[in-house]
């Protein structure tokens, strides 16, 4: 249980300064959509991994590891992006459209990620 608290507070700081970044670049800068989404998303990634290392499952980072959660990151963009653009598509305002994208997306996210971190590795 203390896991999935702690899974939740790195993934409510990592989704809310992907958020931030994300609002920033298109509200300020005008960005696209998907490439605001896309940049907040990046910077967020490099934050998330270590935070989930270190504090969500209080284990060192490794090569390996950046590459499970690399790859169970790639699977959670894709999931991300095409959400986004069908919530869009669907109408839902430009600021509110990450909304229900995080409300699908983390809880798939989290299945991926404690997978990589729980398998058993020899790092």
């Amino acid at each position: 249980m203390r896991e999935l608290i702690r899974f939740g507070l790195v993934g409510a700081l990592a989704t809310a300064l992907h958020y931030g970044i994300y609002y920033v670049l298109w509200r300020f800068a005008h960005a696209n959509e998907s490439i605001a989404y896309t940049v907040g998303y990046a910077l967020s990634f490099v934050a998330n991994f270590y935070l989930t290392a270190y504090f969500t499952f209080r284990s060192r980072p490794s090569w390996k590891r950046a590459g499970g959660f690399g790859g169970a990151h790639l699977v959670n963009f894709l999931l991300h992006i095409s959400l986004l653009n069908l919530f869009l598509w669907l109408g839902v305002p430009e600021a509110w459209a990450p909304a229900p994208v995080f409300a699908i997306a983390i809880p798939v996210n989290f299945l991926l990620v404690r997978w990589v971190f729980r398998k058993k590795r020899t790092d």
